[in-house]
């Protein structure tokens, strides 16, 4: 028989979640909390980034309240998971406020936290925002890449 612990937990659901399971991985979350199995940060990135697979941004934002509440460290992969969660679903306005809260919080941001902003805006048909992101971005010395670069010019052709 095979403790459960964080580690057991984690590789459990990101097996899931790779494998297009992401209810089987929210499931197994579940079961993981219930147990009473340490929920730490890479358990919950885990969950969050299937939520980002299943299309479920309510969720995932419920699991990062989730993670404040039970002081559990929120790093810049859970902002990113979160962030790219509500960009997919369409929630455009919601990653563009989670993005500046990252980057006024302690957390570093990344070029996913920024390509992922810009994206956002590029669904909201907001361009002047999108290079608003790109120019911090920059002012943060962040390399951009082919994705970002794209995504800044699909924004602007499109407002």
């Amino acid at each position: 028989e095979v403790e459960c612990n964080p580690v057991v937990a984690r590789a459990l659901i990101s097996a899931c979640e790779e494998g297009g399971e992401w209810e089987k991985a929210l499931h197994l979350f579940g079961v993981a909390v219930q147990s009473k199995v340490e929920s730490n940060t890479a358990t919950y990135n885990a969950a969050v980034t299937a939520c980002k697979k299943g299309g479920k941004w309510k969720i995932a934002l419920q699991l990062v309240s989730e993670m404040a509440h039970r002081k559990v460290e929120l790093d810049t992969i859970t902002f990113n998971a979160v962030i790219s969660t509500c960009e997919k679903d369409g929630e455009w306005e919601k990653a563009l406020r989670l993005s500046s809260v990252t980057s006024q919080s302690q957390l570093e941001c990344s070029t996913i936290t920024f390509s992922t902003a810009i994206s956002a805006c590029e669904k909201g048909g907001k361009w002047e925002k999108a290079l608003e992101i790109f120019s911090a971005m920059s002012e943060m010395e962040l390399e951009s890449n082919t994705i970002t670069l794209n995504t800044l010019i699909s924004t602007c052709e499109k407002g």
